[in-house]
């Protein structure tokens, strides 16, 4: 069968060695639209996203991006047991967790392993787990953790084995008003900058293959939106502080179309918790409401 979880689950992918540099931070910052408000070009506050210089931070969703980042080929899924191909593939879970904030530079190594799959019956999880270190520039060793990932792909049409259909959790939103709530007006072109950030995935930029993959219109990216509501809520609710990030995860739970609006909802937990809704709201009437990401949590140092 197309994925064998005797083989998938506990392989170990080929370590990368990755650098990156303050004009790799300054384009994913564009690429999810910071400095895109009226006035951001001259707010010191906005200008932390998107000026080089000793008030540069990094929003920590970078870190998930950046092992890939010079990338210009589609990304490539030669994952153990796993023969699957992208039109099957969408985004299905992320979180990252960090040890300190991120340097606007440096140089790491990224150890990825396969640590789980899921039987949907229509569909298969596969889970993937990863750890980033200060690279020392030797080839057996390796230095202190920068961050840990987590995530997991969703492929249509490979369930159905008989294996196990994973856990299904959830996370309640208060019953109150929410301690913000903004939006945000996706660009008609974000995908097509976002996909300089590494991820040349056709199915955001080609129409054709978007068809092909059963979408009226290529999609945003699963983790643009991600950084989209983890910049919202870090400048709503952290003072715009991507340092008192410690981490995030969200649950992908429908797709977005370059034009629309997303819908930021949060919740401050006292001070070290954060919860997420983010929706669709949209003038097309059958998608107001629509969840974009789900289940999203957001812990504060």
């Amino acid at each position: 069968m197309p994925i064998d979880p005797a083989v998938a689950i506990g392989a170990e992918l080929p370590e990368r060695t990755f650098s990156w540099t303050s004009s790799d931070v300054l384009l994913y910052h564009l690429g999810i639209g910071a400095g895109s408000r009226p006035g951001d070009n001259l707010d010191p506050k906005a200008l932390r996203y998107t000026l080089e210089g000793d008030e540069l931070q990094v929003l920590p969703s970078f870190g998930i991006v950046a092992p890939t980042f010079h990338e210009t080929d589609p990304p490539p899924l030669d994952l153990p047991g796993c023969d699957i191909n992208l039109a099957q593939v969408v985004h299905g879970s992320q979180s990252i967790a960090l040890s300190a904030p991120l340097p606007t530079s440096g140089t790491a190594v990224l150890s990825t392993r396969i640590s789980d799959v899921w039987d949907k019956g229509k569909a298969a999880v596969i889970w993937q787990e990863g750890i980033a270190r200060v690279s020392t520039g030797s080839t057996t060793e390796v230095g202190d953790v920068l961050w840990t990932v987590k995530s997991s792909i969703f492929v249509r049409g490979e369930g159905g084995w008989g294996g196990d259909r994973g856990a299904s959790t959830g996370v309640e939103i208060p019953d109150r008003k929410p301690d913000t709530d903004t939006t945000y007006d996706v660009t008609p072109q974000q995908a097509l900058l976002y996909r300089l950030c590494g991820d040349r995935n056709p199915l955001h930029a080609d129409p054709g293959f978007a068809q092909a993959a059963g979408f009226p219109a290529p999609i945003l990216h699963g983790l643009c939106s991600y950084g989209i509501v983890l910049r919202t809520v870090t400048d709503d609710l952290l003072g715009g502080d991507a340092a008192r990030v410690a981490s995030f995860s969200a649950r992908f739970a429908g797709v977005v179309f370059p034009g629309e609006t997303i819908r930021v909802q949060a919740w401050d937990e006292d001070g070290e918790q954060i919860l997420v809704s983010a929706t669709i709201d949209s003038p097309r009437e059958e998608r107001n409401g629509a969840p974009v990401l789900a289940d999203c949590v957001l812990v504060a140092r």
